[in-house]
Order: structure tokens, then sequence, then C-alpha cells
């Protein structure tokens, strides 16, 4: 028979050594360098953050920022293809290690997900063709306003605009050819996407109306990964310094 005190003492240490072992598993930074590989959720079709090119290749500021991360993490890419909708749910099962997609830093997100300090800076907007006059939420009543699903510009669009009728679009892709083909004039999103619609469909003459928010881009990562959080601080902090992240930013967003 197995004496109590010896039964308690192994009971004690098979506990400490299963929260060892849990920390282990926690330590995702470890665990991406021994996989030789870092999975990065990337919207494609959020251009100028993250598209194809004319050969199929993924590109865009996103793309080249995770292309640097990897690089200067030693290990291989993997592109993860996502939507503003799926970022952060695919943090949360697992489906990829980080996110590096437009994903600007905001209280509710700091909920459920940690972020790194910022690498860049996004605008919410809202956009329409010069003859629209619009100057705030309150001339978007009656409207309708096209977003894209799942993103801050739905959610601030959805707040601002009470008496819009908001019509989701499942990504930037598909909310781009729906403004282009006249589907929607009034759409709340990002400079850039209003850049892309001016160059798909110059006669429609969209600009921005006005500004609906500014936010800080943040790498989005798992709750409780510490030291993948510090090593990301530590990087994005040299190459914001030595002028990498900016020279990436310029290129793809002028």
């Amino acid at each position: 028979m197995i004496h109590r005190s010896t039964f308690v003492r192994g009971l004690i240490a098979g506990t400490v050594l299963a929260a060892f072992a849990g920390a282990a598993l926690a330590d995702q930074l470890d665990d991406v360098r021994a996989a030789k590989k870092i999975r990065i959720a990337i919207d494609l079709g959020s251009p100028p953050f993250g598209t194809n090119d004319a050969s199929m290749n993924p590109t865009g500021s996103d793309v080249e920022t995770a292309r640097l991360l990897a690089k200067d993490l030693g290990v291989e890419l993997e592109i993860v293809q996502t939507t503003g909708a799926n970022r952060i749910p695919f943090l949360q099962t697992g489906k990829a290690d980080v996110v590096i997609s437009s994903l600007s830093v905001t209280p509710e997100r700091e909920k459920v997900i940690d972020f790194s300090t910022p690498y860049a800076q996004i605008q919410a907007v809202v956009a329409a063709p010069k003859a629209i006059a619009l100057k705030g939420f309150a001339d978007l009543s009656g409207k309708k306003v096209a977003t894209a699903r799942g993103t801050t510009n739905d959610r601030l669009a959805t707040e601002g605009a009470k008496g819009a009728q908001i019509v989701r679009f499942d990504d930037d892709s598909t909310l781009v050819t729906a403004i282009a083909s006249g589907q929607v004039e009034i759409f709340a999103t990002s400079p850039a996407i209003v850049k892309t619609v001016a160059g798909k469909a110059p006669a429609l003459g969209v600009e921005t109306k006005f500004v609906m928010q500014s936010f800080p881009l943040g790498i989005g990562m798992r709750k409780g990964e510490s030291k993948l959080q510090t090593w990301i601080n530590q990087w994005v902090a040299k190459n914001t310094e030595n002028g990498k992240l900016t020279e990436i930013y310029k290129r793809f967003h002028g």
C-alpha cells in the first residue's frame, strides 16, 4: 500500500510538472523557433496592406512587414489568408501565431488579444463621389453606407450613422468591386481603399469626406504570450529607429 505522505508528495510533484509543461506549451516564441516557421494572418483582399500582384504573389505593406519580421526572427514565413472578420478568431483558434493585417488597436480588441507597440497608423474614413456632400455622421441618415464586415470601420459607421443602412461586404476586395461598379456610393473604410477605388474607377471621383477616427496599427497575438510580445516590441522599436518600417509604409502608401 502506498503511504499517504508519499502519495501526497507524488501528487504535488505531478501538479508542478504539469504546470511547467503547460508553461512550456504556452511559450509561443520558443514554439515558433522550434518549428522554424511563423504563421502570420494577413488579409490579401485589402490593398495596399495586403493583396496579390499580377503574378498572384502576395504583396503589400503588411506582407512586407511580415516578411521582415520572419527574416529577423530567423524562421520561414507562412501567410495565413484571412478576412477582416476572421483576424482575431484565427488567433484564438490557433490557426495563426500572430496577425499583421491593418489591425487597429482598440479597447474592445485589447480585452481579448494583446498587441505590440504600434508599427503604423491608420484612419477610418467615410468616402463618396465628389457630387455627394457629406460633412459628418448626421449627413448619412437615410443613406446606404458600405463597409467591410467585422472591421473597425464597420463598428464606427454602425455606431455613428444611426439613421443609415449599413451594407456589409465580406472583405475589402468585394467592397472595392461594389463601389467601383456603382452598387453603393458611400463607404466607410481606410484612405488606402479610397485610393484603390479611385484608381479602379476614376470617373466616380471618390474622395474622403470626413475622418471617423484615427488608430495605431499593432501586431496582434494571443493573451499571455509575454515573451513573444517583448520580442516583437523590441523588433518594432529597432525597425522604426532604423527606418525599415517607415520605408515599407511609404513605398505602399505614399
